[in-house]
C-alpha cells in the first residue's frame, strides 16, 4: 500500500491531478456497497468532473489531456469507483506495457472493463471520421487476431501488478448494429459469435454486447454460456429496456456474473446528448427505470456470490459520476 501511495504522490506532484474532497456520506455509501459490486464510468478524462472527482489545478480544471494521462490515480481514489471502462481500446490496440501502466495507478480490488478493438467486432472497415463502410473486414470474428492484438496484451498488463494483484475485469466484445445481412439468421450468428469466443485464451471473463435487438435472445445467452462467456447488458437508446434484456438472457436469476454498460438515454443520440449534457457535471435527464432495474440485478447477482461490473457513460443521464452515486444509493437502499 505504501508503494501505491508513493506512486500517487509522484503523479499528483508532477501533474497537479488531485482527487476532489469526498464527504462522509459518500464514504459510508462506499463502505456499505457489497464488495462484489464494481461500479465506474466510461473513461475518466472529463474536466467537467472537477469538484465531483478531481480537485481544481491551480484554481482551474485540469485539461482533458492531463486527465487522460494522469487522472486515473485520482479517479481510483473515489470510494464508489471500483472499475472503469477502457474505451480507447475499441479504436486501436494497446501494448502490455500500456495496460501495465494503467494497472500501476489503481488500488487493490479495482478492475478494468476493457473493450475489444472494433477490428474484430465490426464486419466492415470504416473510413476514419465519417464511419462510412469501405469494404468487408478480413479480421471480423478472427480469434487469432483478437488473441494476439487484444487478449494477450491485456492479460499480460492487467492480470497482475507489481504486488501480484489482479486488475483484469471483463473483456467486452461490443458488436455494432450488424444489419439485416447478419441478423436475418440470428441463431447462426449467435453460434458464430460463441465459436469465436470459445477458442480465445481461457481465464478472463468474456462479455458480448450486441446492438441489434433481434439478438437479445435465450439462444445467444445459452451459446455464450457454453463458450464460457456472458452477455453484456447494453443500456442504450436502440436496445430493449434493462428488465427485458435481463429476462431474455436469463440474467435476472443471479446465476451468472453481471456485466452492464449504461450508455445512452432512451430517445437520444450520442451527439445530441453530448451537446445537451456537456460539461457532464450534473444529472440532466434521470433514467429511473434503468437505475432501478440495474440496482435490483446487482443486488441479486452479488447475493448469489457472483461479480457485478456496471460502467456508466455521461450520455446516460448527464453526469456519469453522479449516476454512479445514485445507482450505489439505490443498491444499498434496496439491500
Amino acid at each position: 500500500m505504501g508503494s501505491f501511495m508513493t506512486q500517487r504522490s509522484l503523479f499528483e506532484d508532477a501533474e497537479g491531478v488531485d482527487p476532489a474532497p469526498v464527504d462522509d456520506a459518500v464514504r459510508c455509501l462506499g463502505d456499505a456497497l457489497p464488495g462484489r459490486i464494481h461500479l465506474g464510468t466510461s473513461s475518466w478524462s472529463f474536466p467537467g468532473w472537477t469538484g465531483l472527482v478531481y480537485a481544481p489545478c491551480n484554481g482551474k480544471p485540469a485539461t482533458e489531456q492531463a486527465l487522460a494521462r494522469h487522472g486515473l490515480a485520482a479517479y481510483a481514489r473515489h470510494p464508489l469507483f471500483r472499475t472503469v471502462s477502457l474505451d480507447r481500446t475499441f479504436y486501436g490496440p494497446l501494448s502490455a506495457d500500456e495496460f501495465a501502466r494503467y494497472a500501476s495507478q489503481v488500488p487493490d480490488g479495482f478492475r478494468f472493463v476493457v473493450k475489444a478493438p472494433a477490428a474484430v467486432t465490426d464486419p466492415v472497415v470504416r473510413k476514419p471520421g465519417s464511419g462510412e463502410a469501405t469494404r468487408d473486414n478480413p479480421t471480423f470474428l478472427d480469434a487469432a487476431a483478437a488473441t494476439a492484438a487484444f487478449v494477450r496484451p491485456a492479460l499480460a498488463g492487467l492480470e497482475t501488478n507489481a504486488a501480484g494483484a489482479a486488475r483484469a475485469g471483463p473483456l467486452v466484445f461490443q458488436f455494432p448494429p450488424l444489419g439485416r445481412r447478419f441478423v436475418a439468421d440470428a441463431p447462426r450468428l449467435a453460434a458464430r459469435i460463441a465459436a469465436f469466443v470459445a477458442v480465445l485464451p481461457r481465464g478472463p471473463l468474456y462479455a458480448v454486447e450486441v446492438r441489434d435487438p433481434e439478438l437479445v435472445t435465450p439462444a445467444l445467452s445459452a451459446a455464450l454460456a457454453d463458450a464460457g462467456a456472458v452477455p453484456c447488458l447494453a443500456v442504450h437508446a436502440r436496445m430493449p429496456p434493462v428488465e427485458q434484456q435481463a429476462r431474455a438472457f436469463g440474467l435476472d436469476r443471479g446465476g451468472h456474473p453481471l456485466v452492464a454498460r449504461w450508455n445512452l438515454h432512451a430517445g437520444r443520440d450520442y451527439e445530441g446528448a453530448k451537446a445537451d449534457y456537456f460539461p457532464f457535471n450534473r444529472l440532466v435527464e434521470e433514467d429511473l427505470p434503468s437505475r432501478t432495474a440495474l440496482a435490483s440485478l446487482a443486488r441479486a447477482t452479488a447475493a448469489a456470490g457472483r461479480d457485478v461490473f456496471i460502467t456508466i457513460n455521461n450520455k446516460a443521464e448527464g453526469s456519469a459520476p453522479q449516476s454512479v452515486a445514485r445507482l450505489a444509493a439505490a443498491i444499498v437502499d434496496r439491500a
